[in-house]
């Protein structure tokens, strides 16, 4: 359950990565700072029917591996929305980014929780909530 009152409070982050331990691992830092975690989706196709089904998505963090395929698809489909996204990845050659996505932040593996915090909080604003008149 998120916490309530997290760095990253009330933001919903889809989670993207094929490996169970990282995607769990990557999970865990945001529930605990506060996030609601889409996912973790493990393949593209789950990823693109989550992208698709939910309402509002603040971020996402994107492995850049699933297994047979790459997670480019996902990635069009959240820049179609808008939606801010980081890759996550164990490649040092960041020459498989295409080059649409180069401006994008990359966080390597293994992961740094603060790192992988900081980005995170940097991609989405917290949610707004409407004043009172």
């Amino acid at each position: 359950m998120p916490q309530p009152g997290g760095a990253l409070a009330g933001r919903k982050i889809l989670v993207v990565e094929d490996n169970y331990l990282i995607a769990e691992h990557v999970r865990s830092v945001l529930v605990d700072e506060g996030c609601d975690v889409l996912g973790p989706a493990a393949r593209v196709a789950q990823a693109l029917d989550l992208t698709r089904e939910a309402e509002a998505i603040d971020g996402a963090v994107l492995d850049v591996n699933l297994g047979e395929h790459l997670c480019f698809a996902v990635a069009a489909a959240l820049a179609e929305r808008s939606v801010p996204f980081v890759f996550l990845t164990a490649y040092d050659d960041h020459r498989i980014i295409p080059a649409e996505y180069a401006a994008r932040p990359v966080l390597p593996k293994p992961l740094d929780e603060g790192r992988l915090v900081a980005v995170v909080a940097a991609l989405s604003e917290p949610p707004t909530t409407a004043k009172p008149c």
